[in-house]
């Protein structure tokens, strides 16, 4: 991001600048400085053609993703990328044949099974995408059955995250509402109904309880219509609740900047606001895990029992106050 100011710039600051004992502080700087040094790594799956690479670009501030465009797929073997403290492992699709299948199967296992520096798993959440635009998904539910779900180690219901991509044409371009970016109450119906179903095939095949999601990336390769996401604010929510607390603000940075990716999204739940209520949470419990915390921080970055959200957010300072602020509203 060259000389500019990041997230956690802004808080090393703020908390320097702390008028608070040298004791607290020091607490708070230390347990500041392991929290950044912690890295997110995010796996991204599916089946050819589910729209992985979109899906990166859409949430991501990086077009590092290339989008596939015509009959051969783009990613042939396990792609990384390094957004900072953000790691992202771009799987190739399934679907292309027994042997090529074969072989992305047993990348994709060796990679699941693969352990950090300190011997713990390295894939911190497996995104497993779904192709909304077909109703065969059985190479999908291959892949989670027998190639995720299996390698996940413990704890596997929160460390993986099934969404459907690709919403808007789930009943062939039709009931989709485009002039307001949003499904109609008949293909909201066929959505919940494709969730549902998914939900039970996962639970039939592997007993594990998935909480599947649908959306569109938005993003199609050159020459196509763009159009714009839908629901990616409910997917970034999920994928920040599903990461370890200790790593979640890593994303800060690295979330795709444009304000126009956020703004639709069903009418469930405010998803901006419970991404930035992760986010407190993490300040709250990481950065201030053994510290003795008054009502505020000079003000700064923590708020007091019984702050809204918003005033917590509001005192990040410098970057993430205008970042944060401009993309989800605040």
């Amino acid at each position: 991001m060259g000389n500019e100011k990041t997230f956690f710039d802004s808080m090393q600051r703020d908390i320097m600048n702390a008028d608070i004992p040298d004791t607290e502080k020091n607490k708070l700087m230390n347990n500041f400085l392991q929290l950044k040094e912690q890295k997110i790594n995010l796996m991204i799956t599916g089946a050819t053609g589910c729209g992985k690479s979109s899906t990166i670009n859409a949430l991501f501030n990086t077009e590092v993703a290339k989008v596939g465009v015509g009959v051969d797929p783009e990613t042939m073997e396990i792609t990384k990328y390094e957004l900072n403290n953000l790691i992202l492992w771009d799987s190739p699709g399934l679907g292309d044949g027994k042997e090529a299948d074969n072989h992305h199967a047993k990348n994709i296992i060796k990679k699941l099974n693969e352990r950090d520096k300190d011997g713990n798993l390295l894939i911190d959440l497996v995104l497993v995408i779904l192709d909304g635009s077909t109703r065969d998904l059985g190479t999908s539910y291959e892949l989670i059955n027998q190639v995720i779900v299996p390698n996940l180690g413990e704890d596997k219901e929160n460390r993986i995250l099934v969404a459907i991509n690709q919403a808007d044409v789930a009943m062939k371009g039709r009931y989709w509402d485009y002039a307001n970016n949003k499904p109609e109450p008949q293909l909201v119906k066929f959505l919940e109904e494709k969730v549902d179903s998914v939900r039970k095939r996962i639970k039939e095949g592997t007993g594990i309880d998935t909480e599947p999601i649908y959306y569109c990336a938005g993003f199609k390769e050159e020459g196509v219509e763009q159009n714009p996401p839908y629901n990616l604010s409910k997917l970034l929510y999920y994928i920040v609740k599903y990461t370890p607390k200790e790593k979640r603000l890593s994303y800060v940075d690295n979330i795709n900047r444009n304000t126009e990716t956020w703004k639709d999204n069903d009418d469930l739940k405010d998803y901006q606001t419970g991404i930035l209520g992760e986010f407190k949470e993490s300040i709250s419990e990481c950065v201030g895990a053994g510290a003795a915390i008054g009502s505020s921080i000079g003000g700064s970055i923590f708020g007091g029992p019984g702050r809204v959200l918003g005033g917590i957010i509001g005192g990040l300072g410098g970057l993430a106050v205008g970042f944060i602020k401009g993309i989800f509203g605040f």
